[in-house]
């Protein structure tokens, strides 16, 4: 499903991550690891968002050489999301649904289930953190990617949105969608039918 290699991520010189081979199936696949252990670079590296050394291949499609078309398969939900203050969750998802060319009905499903409805057509300053985190949820699952990638997503959602999130992903699993999560959160992790658990640790990410 997913393949690195010859992955190599720097800042400033210091070697983040260095993954020379890592190939990961289809399933539901939780990333572990300590507070900076490479974890979000991981997950940004997959999704297209910073560059960096290597190649990455997704249902053999490459993100080096065919970028727009692998970010075509990719959605990913950021630890902590940050939106300009001034948009609204209606302008992003109107947003989402016209690049992924998406059905806007999937959305107001998703606008339903994740209980943004109340307030989504406000500006994006006026959320409190759990309401962003809602918000960066729905814009997530919008599309018929292939896998979503989700960095912390049960911090800050209250436990009734945290059984939906479970639940969605379930039943996007089922549909052929596929997952790779960091968390902190076991027993949330635990209800969910997991393929496999990584870690990233000593500045590379293996199976454990």
């Amino acid at each position: 499903m997913l393949h690195l290699s010859g992955v190599l991520k720097k800042y400033s010189q210091r070697i983040i991550l260095d993954i020379p081979d890592l190939k990961i199936d289809s399933g539901i696949h939780w990333l572990k690891g300590s507070n900076g252990s490479g974890k979000s670079t991981f997950l940004k590296m997959v999704s297209g968002i910073i560059a960096f050394d290597g190649n990455i291949e997704l249902e053999n499609t490459s993100l080096k050489k065919h970028g727009v078309e692998y970010r075509r398969l990719v959605s990913y939900a950021e630890a902590e999301p940050l939106y300009p203050d001034f948009l609204t969750g209606e302008d992003l998802i109107h947003f989402y649904n016209s690049v992924r060319k998406s059905d806007p009905r999937d959305s107001n499903s998703s606008i339903e289930k994740f209980g943004i409805g109340g307030y989504y057509k406000n500006p994006i300053g006026t959320y409190s953190s759990g309401m962003v985190k809602k918000l960066s949820l729905v814009l997530a699952f919008i599309g018929k990617t292939k896998l979503i990638l989700l960095d912390e997503p049960f911090v800050t959602l209250d436990v009734a949105t945290v059984q939906v999130l479970i639940e969605n992903i379930k039943e996007l699993h089922q549909q052929g969608c596929d997952f790779i999560f960091t968390s902190h959160q076991s027993p949330e992790m635990e209800a969910l039918p997991l393929s496999s658990e990584m870690i990233a640790k000593n500045n590379t990410v293996c199976f454990l």
